[in-house]
């Protein structure tokens, strides 16, 4: 049984599941963050040959969520697609999976860096960022912004201890302002928590959720301590 972790932001109890997806209860509103669709295409047009799976695994998993939520609003929060092109390259049975879900769903697609037009051929809504509430989805985190941000970008991850001697995972970063969401692509690297382009957005530290198979691992972060 997966166990999603609650909390509160912007006065909104929001619950973030093991997966990388954010849901608020109240809005029924799921948000997911840099999908980079088609990166493994990407790779392969410069060489750089990757199994051709990124998409279709990323969409199998955006559909278990959907499935245990039953959002009203989708919302994605940036690099859905890994350059402007992507969506060009989807293939039909994937083009018809994401076809199926802008029908089922408000559905937003947040503009990010990597994919600054709108997508070809996909229902939705193009758009720069997306308030709803007292909440602000955007991709990239702008410094001095109100209690309520929501963004991605960076792909956040974190190393922790563990038998074998330690298990580095992507996680979610939280100071009770700002929550800084995981990369949900199947081929999305990621940038530690330490690094200084995420930590100067958390300069007082915060809570880091560790993604698990089933739960989420939570332990506070300064950047001077080690996690605990």
């Amino acid at each position: 049984m997966t166990a999603a972790a609650p909390i509160h932001l912007a006065g909104e109890r929001l619950m973030l599941d093991p997966m990388g997806a954010l849901f608020w209860p109240e809005q029924r509103l799921l948000a997911v963050s840099d999908l980079h669709l088609e990166k493994g295409s990407s790779f392969a047009r410069r060489g750089m040959l990757l199994p051709p799976w990124d998409t279709h695994a990323t969409i199998d998993r955006l559909t278990l969520l959907l499935r245990r939520w039953s959002p009203q609003v989708v919302v994605a929060l940036g690099d859905s697609f890994h350059d402007a092109a992507g969506s060009g390259r989807l293939p039909a049975t994937e083009v018809s999976r994401l076809n199926a879900m802008t029908g089922a769903h408000r559905f937003i697609w947040v503009q990010g860096n990597h994919d600054p037009t709108p997508p070809d051929g996909l229902g939705g809504e193009w758009i720069e960022s997306f308030a709803a509430g007292p909440m602000v989805f955007r991709h990239q985190a702008i410094t001095g912004a109100d209690a309520g941000e929501v963004v991605g970008h960076h792909h956040p991850k974190a190393k922790v201890p563990a038998r074998s001697g330690s298990v580095c995972r992507p996680c979610f970063v939280f100071d009770g302002r700002r929550l800084m969401m995981p990369a949900f692509g199947a081929y999305t690297g990621g940038l530690d928590v330490r690094d200084a382009a995420i930590n100067r957005l958390f300069p007082r530290g915060g809570r880091v959720f560790l993604l698990g198979r089933d739960r989420l691992f939570s332990f506070e972060i300064g950047w001077g301590t080690a996690p605990h």
